[in-house]
C-alpha cells in the first residue's frame, strides 16, 4: 500500500461552458474564437482574480474554476452572466456567446494543479441543467449564498444526474436581464398538469413528408386533450416552435408547461419509424421514450394508432410523475391536512360500493 498523501481541501467549484458552441463554430470559426477571446480578456478572466478565483482548466469551449468561498463563486458568475448579457446587446442574436455555469461546495482530490472528486463531478451536472445564460447550485450553496447576494432561486428539485448516485437538490439563480436582451415572458403554470407537444422533426430528407409528421402531432395533441385532467397547449402556440432548435426548459416557460413531449419521423421505402420523448422541463429528466414503426399504405389509420399508443403510454408516467411531485412538496395548511386526513379515513370506512368513482 502506497503511504503517499493525497492532498484534499473543501473548495467552491464553478464548471461553465458555451451554449450551442458546435453552432457557433460551424457558422463561423474564426469570429467566434476572437469574441470568446474578447470576453475571457475583458470580462471573465478579471472576474474570476478579482473574486479570488483559479482557473483549473480550460477546454474549447468551458472553464473549470476553484474558489474558496462559495459567496465569492455565485458574486463572480452573477458578475460574469450580467457582463457578458450587457456585451451582447449590440451582436446580433446568432453569433451572441452565452455560457452555461454551475456551481457546487465539495470536498476535492488536488493533484499536479488539477482537482478531482464528486464536488467536481455535482458542479459539472449542474452546468448541464443551466439553461443558456443561467446558473444552477447544489442546496449547500444555496444554503450558503441565501440573504448575502442580491439574487434569488428557484427551487427544480432533485433531478437524476448521470453517474451522481446520491440526490441532489437544484436551485437555479435568478437573472436580471438588460433592456437590450429580449427576453420572452414567463407563463405562470396552470394548475393542472400541463404539456406541450412539440413539431415532430422530419428526418427523411423529403420535404414532402413534412405533412406526415406535422399531422402526427395533431393526432397526439387531439388524443391527449381527452385525458381531462391534463391542461395541453394548442397546436398553434406550440408550432411557432417549428424549424427551431430549442432548448425545452425555455419553450416549457414561454408556454406555462411543465411536460414538453418531442419526436421525430423518418421514412424508408414504405414503412416510417416514429419516435417519441417526454421530458420533464422544469428537471430536464426523460419521462418516457419510445418508437413506433408501421407502413404507409394507410396513413390516417397508422396517425390514430400512434397516437393512441403514445397517449395511453404517456398518461401512466405523467400520473405518477405527479404523484412523486406531490409527495415532495409539503402541506401549506396543517388545517387542511388534517381534513384531508379525516376524509381518508371516513372514505376507508365506507362499503366497497359505496366508494364513489375515481
Amino acid at each position: 500500500m502506497s503511504g503517499e498523501r493525497v492532498e484534499r481541501r473543501l473548495a467552491a467549484i464553478l464548471a461553465a461552458d458555451v451554449a450551442g458552441y458546435s453552432r457557433l463554430m460551424g457558422e463561423d470559426e474564426a469570429g467566434t474564437l476572437s469574441r470568446l477571446r474578447t470576453h475571457r480578456r475583458e470580462l471573465i478572466d478579471p472576474e474570476i482574480a478579482e473574486h479570488k478565483g483559479r482557473i483549473v482548466k480550460t477546454t474549447g469551449d468551458g472553464l473549470l474554476v476553484e474558489f474558496p468561498s462559495v459567496v465569492e463563486a455565485v458574486a463572480c458568475a452573477l458578475a460574469i452572466q450580467r457582463g457578458v448579457d450587457e456585451r451582447n446587446i449590440d451582436t446580433p442574436e446568432h453569433q451572441r456567446i452565452a455560457f452555461r455555469m454551475g456551481i457546487n461546495l465539495g470536498d476535492v482530490i488536488v493533484e499536479d494543479g488539477d482537482i478531482h472528486g464528486d464536488g467536481v463531478n455535482v458542479a459539472a451536472r449542474l452546468e448541464a441543467l443551466s439553461d443558456t445564460g443561467g446558473i444552477c447550485v447544489s442546496a449547500v450553496v444555496h444554503d450558503q449564498v441565501q440573504g448575502r447576494l442580491d439574487c434569488a432561486f428557484d427551487d427544480l428539485g432533485e433531478p437524476e444526474m448521470k453517474n451522481i448516485a446520491r440526490k441532489v437538490r437544484v436551485y437555479r439563480v435568478r437573472l436580471g436581464r438588460p433592456a437590450g436582451i429580449a427576453t420572452a415572458p414567463t407563463l405562470a403554470l396552470p394548475d393542472k398538469p400541463s404539456i406541450a407537444v412539440l413539431p415532430f422533426q422530419n428526418l427523411s430528407g423529403d420535404p414532402e413528408q413534412e405533412y406526415f409528421a406535422d399531422g402526427m402531432v395533431e393526432e397526439i395533441i387531439t388524443a391527449l386533450s381527452r385525458i381531462r385532467w391534463l391542461f395541453v397547449i394548442a397546436r398553434n402556440s406550440s408550432f411557432t416552435y417549428k424549424g427551431k432548435a430549442v432548448d425545452v426548459r425555455q419553450v416549457a416557460r414561454e408556454l406555462g408547461v411543465r411536460y414538453v413531449l418531442e419526436g421525430s419521423v423518418r421514412k424508408g421505402g414504405d414503412r416510417v419509424r416514429i419516435t417519441g420523448q417526454l421530458i420533464d422541463a422544469l428537471t430536464g429528466i426523460h419521462l418516457w421514450a419510445d418508437r413506433f414503426d408501421g407502413a404507409l399504405d394507410n396513413v390516417f389509420n397508422l396517425q390514430d394508432q400512434v397516437a393512441s399508443s403514445v397517449a395511453g403510454a404517456i398518461e401512466p408516467k405523467l400520473r405518477q410523475s405527479e404523484i412523486e411531485r406531490a409527495s415532495r412538496k409539503p402541506a401549506e395548511s396543517l388545517d387542511a391536512y388534517d381534513l384531508y386526513l379525516r376524509a381518508v379515513a371516513l372514505r376507508d370506512r365506507l362499503p366497497p360500493r359505496a366508494c364513489p368513482r375515481r
